[in-house]
């Protein structure tokens, strides 16, 4: 509706100005600006879409604001609280999201009747699937808990993260895990060569 009123403009009109209390007549049109003389005298220059065109005054009283309280008008300015976010200590921003226990008696009851080479491969296809797991999800970083043994099963692994592009392992945090834990970073960002 304001579009075809904002179109039909010409010399004399009256117009109000949108987002701002100004209104007046129109004393000249060029192809973009619209020159208007205010109530109180002055001539100002203004986009023509930013009139719009005042057909009679009863239709500018139904747009001010003198009809509208003033709780009302903070009701409408008040924008949504954000909600606040948790804030975590420094110590546990740099925390692991995941952590993959590759201890045999955590992946099988069946331990005992299992070949090192079965109880080694288990660990290994594990490994492997949560590796993927976390990198389809965008998990950043990884704890692999291994311990520490006869250091097999952490020989392996560390060809198995070598034989990814995006990511870099290292020993984890010492003081939580102690020496049987390999701590893998997962880049987000890196294309696929």
């Amino acid at each position: 509706m304001n579009q075809t009123k904002r179109m039909m403009l010409k010399i004399g009109d009256k117009v109000s100005v949108l987002d701002e209390d100004i209104t007046g007549s129109i004393l000249k049109i060029t192809e973009d600006s619209v020159t208007m003389v205010t109530e109180d005298g002055f001539e100002m220059v203004f986009n023509k879409k930013e009139l719009v065109l005042i057909k009679n005054e009863s239709e500018l009283q139904s747009k001010s604001f003198s009809n509208v309280s003033f709780s009302e008008l903070l009701k409408e300015k008040e924008s949504p609280r954000r909600k606040s976010t948790v804030k975590k200590k420094v110590k546990e921003r740099f925390q692991p999201t995941m952590e993959v226990d590759l201890h045999i008696h955590q992946l099988t009851d069946n331990a005992s009747r299992m070949s090192n080479y079965d109880m080694l491969t288990l660990q290994l296809d594990t490994a492997k699937k949560q590796l993927e797991f976390a990198i389809g999800k965008r998990i950043q970083k990884v704890v692999f808990i291994h311990g520490v043994g006869a250091g097999v099963l952490k020989m392996e692994l560390e060809y198995l993260f070598g034989r990814y592009p995006n990511v870099t392992y290292y020993d984890a945090n010492f003081q939580k895990y102690g020496v049987g834990a390999t701590e893998v970073y997962i880049y987000q960002n890196v294309s696929a060569d």
